[in-house]
């Protein structure tokens, strides 16, 4: 009877540790759904012939966007975050009509107001956003910290802004990981990690999400 009463105890633990088990591994791949659905939004805008064009376009608000064939590197973040259905251009606007001095409008663009065309459009824009957000991480030399669908932004030579997202895909030695990215010749699966000064690294993970 003792013995009975020892193995039935034990498979009892079995089980409720192979429950907490399943539920550990079923919450850390719920949390990494999202991420993973990102880097594969970000892959397939590289199979989208776009040219490079950063001309100023009057759009629909929200869920507004340039023509289909032309982008910039912010568009490459906006599309993919927007195929999970998350519209940047409605979250950052809500967020800088009511906190208009804290972003760099006035100060690098002369503007007085907002403006739905294109704030979300703009690496400095989207660094504070995301900076507000909670979604700033420390920015560091080891490859290991970037993670697939982390967001990286970058000073180019002549001090322009960039930006791009970080993917599963490793380069050719296995040392860091790739960036889907456009710096001019349509969105591209790049080794550029740590070819040009880092300004900014982050994770932004909506709470809501409109599909």
């Amino acid at each position: 009877m003792f013995n009975k009463t020892v193995h039935l105890l034990f498979f009892a633990r079995v089980r409720a540790l192979s429950v907490v088990g399943l539920c550990a591994c079923y919450a850390a791949a719920a949390s990494a759904s999202f991420e993973d659905d990102l880097v594969r939004a970000a892959l397939d805008r590289t199979g989208y012939e776009i040219k490079y064009d950063g001309a100023y376009y009057s759009i629909d608000y929200p869920g507004g966007d340039v023509p289909a064939h032309i982008g910039v590197c912010t568009d490459v973040l906006i599309r993919s975050y927007r195929a999970l259905g998350i519209d940047l251009q409605k979250q950052v606007h809500e967020d800088i009509i009511v906190n208009f001095d804290v972003y760099p409008s006035n100060r690098l663009w002369g503007l007085l107001k907002p403006d739905t065309n294109i704030d979300h459009r703009r690496v400095p824009n989207l660094q504070v956003f995301l900076t507000r957000q909670g979604a700033q991480l420390p920015i560091t030399n080891d490859a290991s910290d970037y993670k697939a669908g982390h967001i990286v932004t970058w000073t180019l030579p002549g001090h322009l802004p960039h930006i791009g997202l970080v993917t599963d895909r490793m380069n050719v030695s296995g040392e860091r990981p790739l960036i889907v990215h456009n710096i001019g010749a349509g969105p591209k699966l790049e080794d550029i990690l740590f070819d040009f000064k880092i300004t900014g690294h982050y994770k932004y993970v909506p709470t809501q999400i409109v599909h």
